[in-house]
């Protein structure tokens, strides 16, 4: 898999999401989410999951689990999906042919 697979992924969930999403609440989310809105008094509790995502996906990135997420399913880490390019690209290791160690200082 690769920088393809991965933007078609996101594509793909990115026109399942849609505008709204309807979500099943436990008790215990619930109860934080009332918690939180009571504290907090943003506008609509919409607001309150957006942060929510927000915050959950600066963490993730923080801490490099993102990284290591996409690396396992797609080889490739997060910058190299906003740049588009892999690091092989970037450094140009990938237009060079592999060198033949046997025939390496034959001339």
């Amino acid at each position: 898999m690769g920088l393809d697979e991965l933007s078609e992924a996101i594509e793909s969930a990115y026109g399942e999401l849609g505008t709204e999403l309807t979500v099943d609440l436990d008790a215990e989310t619930r109860n934080e989410l009332a918690l939180l809105e009571s504290a907090l008094d943003p506008d609509e509790t919409d607001e309150l999951l957006r942060r929510a995502v927000h915050l959950l996906f600066q963490t993730t990135v923080d801490t490099g689990r993102l990284d290591f997420q996409l690396r396992t399913g797609y080889d490739v880490t997060y910058d190299e999906y906003l740049s588009g390019m892999t690091y092989g690209e970037m450094t140009g290791t990938d237009q060079y042919p592999q060198l033949d160690d046997e025939r390496r200082y034959q001339f």
